[in-house]
């Protein structure tokens, strides 16, 4: 069959290629063109749905001598079915995973860490603090001016050009016996 005067594996060809340039393009610039909207309109399942609709029906025009009627709605079923695949087990918990690692300098004042290089009393030391997407390691400074050694648990009291200032944690219970 024919359409615009064309066999339908041209047209095929032609959106595989085209579909293949436009995903090309959309990684390099998809910060550029940022579009927020509903999921099942993310241009990625878009180009990834022509993309896979436009090979298998390239490959059954050529391959096989099913009817193209049929040929268009396997197509669309293979594309559909690889398409939702590629969304629930990479897109969305891609998604997901890219806000839970990010964290602010600012979120970590009022936390408690562990000294891991002791902190001379007027110089530099390190700090672990754990949270629950793994553990950061920062440069910190005794708050009080006190000397702190390894392993003392330490409260964050401020944050100054990315070094932390810590001061000596004492939990309640010391207190109390």
């Amino acid at each position: 069959m024919e359409v615009f005067n064309l066999p339908l594996e041209t047209l095929y060809l032609y959106g595989l290629i085209g579909s293949g340039i436009l995903t090309i393009l959309y990684v390099f610039f998809a910060d550029v063109v940022h579009f927020d909207g509903p999921d099942f309109l993310n241009p990625v399942i878009i180009f990834a749905f022509v993309t896979i609709f436009s090979a298998s029906g390239y490959l059954f025009e050529k391959l096989t001598l099913l009817h193209y009627l049929a040929i268009l709605g396997v197509s669309a079923i293979i594309a559909s079915i690889l398409v939702t695949i590629l969304n629930v087990f990479i897109l969305i918990p891609l998604s997901n995973a890219e806000e839970s690692l990010v964290y602010k300098e600012s979120d970590l004042r009022g936390r408690i860490g562990t000294v891991i290089t002791a902190i001379p009393a007027d110089g530099y030391g390190e700090v672990m603090i754990e949270s629950i997407s793994g553990r950061i390691a920062k440069p910190a400074t005794s708050f009080d001016r006190v000397q702190i050694d390894n392993g003392t648990n330490v409260l964050v009291v401020d944050i100054k050009d990315g070094v932390l200032q810590v001061s000596s944690h004492q939990e309640i219970e010391k207190y109390l016996l």
